[in-house]
């Protein structure tokens, strides 16, 4: 009788479905919290949903890849949500269109501010190379990034780990900061939210204005383009 629950359970945590439920109850959980706080930035579901999925699964002794065979789930309709941004793009395409001049100089400019920033500081604090190529790609989506990474011989899960951890900060810190800079056009927020903090930006931008979210997921799109022909450029000039 005593082994029964512990029989269980590990009947339980080999099953894909048991981390599916799990994904999906803590982060509906998380953004039930975010909501009823207003959405207030330091309540961010993806950042409260990831330390608690990671407490949960160091207590219970499970190795990321058993968790993973679950989640790959939600991984896989990454593609399909990306695809989807072209609804709200298509429904703003006149209000697009006025803005693409400007758009695309702050592609560029914010592009290149992101990869130069990360490699620059992180070769003057003395960081192994492999390392520095492994953050040069941290702006941009995770399948994006891990690939830029893998090109150039770094550690794409590394990557992984510095995309997500740059989209869970951009997300945090995106509407204060541009609160106290008083940039009030959703067009510049958004943008700004997708090209510095990928997704994760974007999921925020939608969440304060749609406007926001539409100029965010442009910015996401174009900046994936951009940076994987900016990275290896930068490596090239910046990296000892």
């Amino acid at each position: 009788m005593t082994a029964s629950p512990f029989s269980l359970w590990v009947y339980l945590s080999q099953t894909p479905l048991l981390w599916l439920t799990v994904t999906l109850v803590v982060y509906a959980l998380a953004d039930a919290l975010s909501q009823a706080s207003g959405r207030n930035p330091l309540l961010n579901p993806v950042l409260h949903a990831l330390w608690v999925i990671g407490v949960f699964l160091h207590l219970t002794g499970t190795p990321y890849q058993v968790y993973f065979g679950g989640a790959q789930f939600v991984h896989f309709l990454l593609g399909p949500v990306t695809v989807a941004l072209a609804v709200p793009l298509y429904e703003n395409r006149r209000v697009v269109r006025r803005a693409l001049v400007a758009m695309l100089l702050a592609l560029v400019v914010g592009s290149a501010t992101a990869v130069s920033s990360v490699v620059v500081l992180a070769e003057l604090v003395g960081l192994p190379r492999d390392i520095v190529l492994s953050l040069a790609p941290k702006s941009v989506t995770a399948g994006v990034a891990m690939g830029i990474s893998e090109t150039l011989g770094a550690d794409p899960a590394l990557t992984a780990v510095a995309v997500i951890l740059t989209g869970i900060m951009g997300a945090i810190v995106v509407t204060p900061m541009m609160n106290r800079l008083g940039i009030t056009d959703f067009r510049a927020r958004g943008f700004a939210a997708g090209l510095a903090s990928h997704g994760i930006g974007t999921a925020r931008a939608f969440q304060v204005d749609e406007l926001a979210g539409t100029f965010a997921g442009i910015a996401m799109s174009l900046n994936a383009l951009v940076t994987s022909l900016l990275v290896p450029l930068a490596v090239t000039l910046l990296v000892r």
